[in-house]
Parts: C-alpha cells; sequence; structure tokens
C-alpha cells in the first residue's frame, strides 16, 4: 500500500489523541473526518495517475479538502 500524505495524524501531530476522542464521541466531526480521508484518498490516486482525472476537478477537490481541514482544525482548538 502506498503512503497517502496529508493524512489527519500527520496535519495535527499534537492532536493524535483529540482526533480519536472526538472520533468516539462527536458524530459531526467523525463524518467531517470521514469526509476528508475520501477527499485525501482521491486526490492521492488523481496524483498517482491511479485515477487520472482533470485539473478542475483536481483543484476542486483540493479546495473541499483544505475545507474540510479548516474545519477539522476549529473543532480541534
Amino acid at each position: 500500500m502506498s503512503h497517502t500524505p496529508h493524512e489527519l495524524a500527520e496535519e495535527f501531530p499534537d492532536k493524535v489523541q483529540k482526533m480519536h476522542e472526538l472520533n468516539g464521541s462527536d458524530a459531526h466531526f467523525r463524518k467531517l473526518a470521514e469526509r476528508y480521508h475520501a477527499v485525501n484518498r482521491d486526490i492521492h490516486r488523481a496524483e498517482t495517475n491511479v485515477e487520472p482525472t482533470d485539473q478542475f476537478t483536481e483543484e476542486k477537490m483540493r479546495k473541499e479538502r483544505l475545507s474540510l481541514k479548516d474545519q477539522i482544525a476549529v473543532m480541534l482548538a
């Protein structure tokens, strides 16, 4: 299995325990994290040409990932 960059544990290394706790207790956080992982996986697959996509779709996915990351950061603060 290839390494997927931008995993939440890498993005917020000092918040891993809090993410684990929120994942178990907060349905909204869990939904955001699951969507982040799905979009991140899709971006990685596009970048590695496993599932090539056009630049506009890839840009849209990157914007969504950033928005999700911002929402997650607010919840972790």
